[in-house]
Parts: structure tokens; sequence; C-alpha cells
């Protein structure tokens, strides 16, 4: 596969010895945006990033991550200015008055807990993985499309979680024509299923493992999955 910035991760999740190698991009994008957000770019400082994470916020995961990137003073400035802006656009909503259902809308609705709603499903470290996995998924099919050699190395692959299988088939739908995506579906559904059942073969040996009758006989890979 030939080398630029967007595929140098891909190539190296590909290459890598994990099950699933969107799992470790995800875990990835997940660490360059702590980085990111309190590490040694102090990106915080900015004004546009300040801006959005005042808006945002982060969720209780990221909020617990951010807290252990021991930039308590970078995580002070950023959670000051967040409460701040959370605390006017709250009181802002006290006084307006709920909305009453309509013909078109059925139910009543309050403006401070559809804010109070929107505010708990929204963070910025979300938000930014979610923007640069959607870039991979797009990168990897296009690839797949266009590079014979990413063909053979994506075809030898170790499969990957069912979440992110579903994720490449509904990618593969949006680019692909139909004879393209007919093939990647098939491609992509056999190393799934394949390694799924390998995957349960080798929980399967753990499990006897703990039968006396196997206790000298050895553990294969099944150890690596637990």
């Amino acid at each position: 596969m030939k080398e630029t910035i967007y595929t140098i991760p891909l190539n190296d999740a590909f290459h890598a010895e994990d099950e699933c190698p969107f799992c470790r991009l995800e875990r990835d994008a997940e660490q360059h945006a702590l980085e990111f957000i309190l590490g040694k770019q102090s990106s915080y400082m900015e004004d546009d990033i300040r801006m959005e994470t005042d808006r945002m916020g982060f969720c209780k995961t990221h909020m617990k991550m951010v807290f252990d990137q021991n930039n308590k003073l970078g995580l002070a400035l950023v959670l000051k200015t967040h409460i701040d802006r959370t605390n006017k656009e709250i009181e802002k909503r006290m006084k307006m008055p709920p909305k009453k259902a309509s013909f078109f809308k059925k139910e009543t609705s309050n403006p401070l807990t559809d804010y109070i709603d929107e505010l708990n499903k929204s963070c910025f470290i979300c938000d930014r993985i979610n923007n640069t996995f959607e870039r991979y998924l797009h990168t990897v099919v296009a690839t797949w499309k266009s590079d014979a050699a990413f063909r053979e190395l994506y075809a030898k692959g170790k499969g990957f979680c069912t979440e992110h299988y579903g994720d490449l088939l509904k990618e593969g739908a949006k680019y692909l024509n139909q004879k393209e995506l007919d093939e990647f579906t098939e491609i992509t559904g056999k190393l799934y299923l394949d390694n799924m059942k390998r995957l349960a073969e080798e929980l399967d040996w753990f499990a006897d493992k703990f039968d006396y009758r196997f206790k000298d006989a050895p553990w294969k890979l099944s150890l690596i999955h637990i």
C-alpha cells in the first residue's frame, strides 16, 4: 500500500496483531484526542478549541480520562469556562416556558430539559474520535477499491469486531459500485465469520483447560484473549 499521511495509521493497524484493526485505530484516535486537548500542544489555550470544549463538555468516560492526563491547571481552566457557559445557558432557559404540543409535534417541549439532554449527549473527545474514525473508514474502502496490495493485506487480516464489521458494510455501500460491493461484502463477511469462529474455538479450549483431564495440555492461543 502506498503510504500517505492518511494511510500510514491504517497500514500500521492492519499489520498489527490486534483482532480488530479498527478497535486499534479507535484507541489511537482517543489517545491523540486526549493529548490534543491537554497534552504538550496545550490546545485548550486556543480560542477556537476552548469555544468547542465550552459548548460540548465531556462524557463521563472521557471526563475521567481527561482528569488522568495530569494537567490539573489545564483541566481547571477548561472546566471553569465550560461551567460558566453551561450556567449561563441553563439560567436563560429557566425563564423560557415549555412549548406546548401542536399538530406537528405531539409532545410538550421544555427548553431547559432539552438543553440538558443535548449537553449530556455531547463530548468534545467523542466528536473528535468519530470524525477521525469516519475518515479512516472511508480511506479503507477507497484504498481497497484502488490498491491491489492493500486488498491482499485486507484479505489476510484477523477479522473485525461486530460493530466495525457493520461499519465497514455501511461504508462500502456508500462508495462502491455493485460489483465491487458484492466482492467487498463477501471478503469482509468471510473474514468476520472465520475469525469469530476461531475465537469461539479458542475460548472453548480455554474453558476445557480447567478440566483436570487437560491440565497438562498446551494453552495454545486461548490465553491471548482472556
